[in-house]
């Protein structure tokens, strides 16, 4: 439970979605990879594979083409040829901070905790839209599946690896996991966070968050660090009270 006495020290924050605007971008690099493994725009198995994409926002993009496609080889190509598209996408300048995240970090930094970044792509996606945002230096760690043993979300992995890589918290309970999507809660959840918090700018709504463990949704991360530093955590709330929106 996070009180006075047992605040929140570590704040594993999600890329895409949470911290990241990238408007669409993941389906349209998804329309790129399936055409180039002869799906048909247009057709129902385009159709299905999106909606799947649509409700695994969060996962590893390797596990997500591992389910639609089967096949390892294909998966593989499949996830080849979704990274590339991507990255030409972010190199093109179509990604930009949700606004006030990059305050929102500075902020938890100043006020002592440690921010690590996460996120369901590979480490080449990752590190463009970190070049692209001049993000290399805003948080000390950044976590992709790889990084963890190749487990992504929902797994729990990339959390319990920030904590225990950046050793800036005494227990669990003294992390915040906060994301976009339902498998964001379900890997902070998991984990066993004392915090695990939503936010509406990204791939799911408030009910979906709630339904995945969401203790707290916000309009955005930059409420965050209003929210840790509240009467909600403080009085001994955390995850439980379902504060927030």
């Amino acid at each position: 439970m996070v009180t006075e006495l047992n605040p929140v020290r570590l704040v594993v924050l999600d890329m895409a979605g949470t911290t990241v605007a990238d408007g669409g971008l993941v389906e349209q690099a998804f329309a790129v990879a399936a055409g180039e493994l002869g799906v048909e725009p247009g057709s129902a198995d385009h159709a299905e594979k999106l909606d799947h994409v649509r409700a695994t926002m969060g996962e590893s993009k390797i596990s997500v083409f591992r389910h639609l496609f089967g096949d390892e080889a294909l998966a593989q190509r499949a996830n080849s040829a979704f990274e590339k598209a991507y990255g030409e996408l972010v190199d093109g300048g179509c990604i930009e901070p949700i606004p006030g995240a990059r305050e929102a970090i500075e902020a938890l930094a100043e006020a002592g905790r440690t921010v690590v970044l996460t996120t369901g792509f590979a480490r080449v996606t990752r590190d463009a839209i970190l070049d692209a945002l001049g993000w290399r230096d805003l948080v000390p760690l950044t976590l992709c599946p790889a990084d963890a043993g190749g487990r992504g979300r929902p797994y729990p992995d990339m959390v319990l690896e920030a904590f225990l890589r950046t050793k800036a918290a005494e227990g669990v309970q003294q992390v915040a996991v906060v994301g976009d999507t339902s498998y964001d809660m379900l890997s902070g959840v998991r984990a066993g966070a004392g915090v695990v918090a939503g936010v509406l700018t990204g791939a799911h709504d408030d009910r979906a968050l709630r339904a995945a463990g969401a203790g707290h949704v916000l309009g955005s991360v930059a409420e965050l660090p209003a929210l840790l530093d509240g009467p909600a955590l403080l009085d001994g709330g955390g995850l439980l009270d379902g504060g927030g929106r």
